[in-house]
C-alpha cells in the first residue's frame, strides 16, 4: 500500500460550482428496469426536460411523493442518465429502506406522474487529474455509474463498490479504461467500513488520483481518513460525501 504520496508537483484539481435555474417539472413513467434484485431503473418523459441541466455526475434531484400523512415527501436522488433531445431521464433507486419515495418507486407503473425539482447546481471537476478512483454503496452507484459511462475515451478510472452480494453487481458500458472491484456485506451492516475499507486498501493510489467517495456517513468518514491520515492525500484531491445516515430518515453529511 502507498503512503504519504507527493502530490507537490501537481496543480491542485478545480471544483466550479455552477448554479441552475430552480424549478418544478411534471413528468410520466415511461419505463421500469429491475437492473439487479436490489436496483430499480424509472425512465421519465416528459417536455419539462427540453431545458433540463445537470453537469455533474454527482448531481440531485429532489423528487416529491405524497407522505402517508398527506404532506409532500421529498429525496435526493442522483439523475443517472438524461437526453434533453428525446426528453428522458432515468433515475435508479436503491432498495435498501422503505422511505415513502422509495415505496412508490417499487408500485408505479408506466404512466405515473412525478414531480422533481432541480438540480439546483452542479459541481464540476477539472484539472491534471491522471485517474479516478470512485468509491461507494448501493446509493453511490448511480453517480459512479453515470460517472463512468460518461468518461471520455482513454479516461483511467477504477471503481470500488460495496453491496450486498454478487447479484447486485452491476456492468457499465464506456470509453473509459475501467477497472472494477466489489466488496460485499449484508444490508444490517451498511454502517461498518470493515469490507469496503478491506478493498480499498488493497488498490494502489498514485499521484494525480482524483478519489471521490459516497456512502452511509460512517463508512464515508472511515474511507476518507484512510486517504487522508494513511496515504497522506491533500484534501483537494478528493471529494467525499455521506449520502445517507443509517437510522435517520432523509439524513446526509457533508465533508470538508
Amino acid at each position: 500500500m502507498d503512503n504519504l504520496l507527493d502530490y507537490s508537483h501537481l496543480s491542485p484539481p478545480r471544483i466550479e460550482r455552477v448554479r441552475h435555474e430552480l424549478r418544478r417539472r411534471s413528468l410520466v413513467v415511461s419505463g421500469i428496469e429491475r437492473v439487479t434484485p436490489g436496483m430499480l431503473r424509472i425512465t421519465l418523459s416528459g417536455d419539462d426536460l427540453a431545458d433540463f441541466v445537470s453537469l455533474g455526475a454527482d448531481d440531485h434531484i429532489k423528487v416529491f411523493v405524497p407522505g402517508s400523512d398527506g404532506d409532500e415527501e421529498r429525496r435526493d436522488y442522483t439523475p443517472r442518465r438524461y437526453d434533453n433531445g428525446a426528453r428522458i431521464l432515468a433515475l435508479d433507486f436503491a432498495l435498501h429502506e422503505a422511505g415513502p419515495v422509495t415505496a412508490w418507486a417499487m408500485k408505479a407503473e408506466v404512466g405515473d406522474r412525478l414531480e422533481i425539482g432541480g438540480p439546483r447546481g452542479s459541481a464540476v471537476v477539472s484539472g491534471d487529474i491522471r485517474r479516478l478512483l470512485l468509491i461507494g454503496d448501493e446509493t453511490a452507484l448511480p453517480a459512479i455509474g453515470r460517472r463512468i459511462e460518461e468518461a471520455q475515451a482513454g479516461q483511467n478510472i477504477t471503481s470500488i463498490a460495496v453491496v450486498t452480494g454478487p447479484d447486485e453487481r452491476q456492468t457499465f458500458r464506456t470509453e473509459a479504461v475501467l477497472a472494477t472491484h466489489w466488496a460485499y456485506r449484508p444490508l444490517e451492516q451498511a454502517n461498518d467500513p470493515t469490507a469496503l475499507l478491506s478493498v480499498v486498501r488493497s488498490v494502489p493510489l498514485e499521484p494525480g488520483t482524483f478519489v471521490w467517495i459516497a456512502a452511509e456517513a460512517a463508512v464515508t468518514r472511515a474511507i476518507r481518513a484512510h486517504f487522508v491520515e494513511e496515504r497522506g492525500l491533500p484534501l483537494p484531491w478528493l471529494k467525499a460525501s455521506g449520502y445517507w445516515v443509517k437510522g435517520r430518515a432523509d439524513s446526509t453529511e457533508k465533508f470538508e
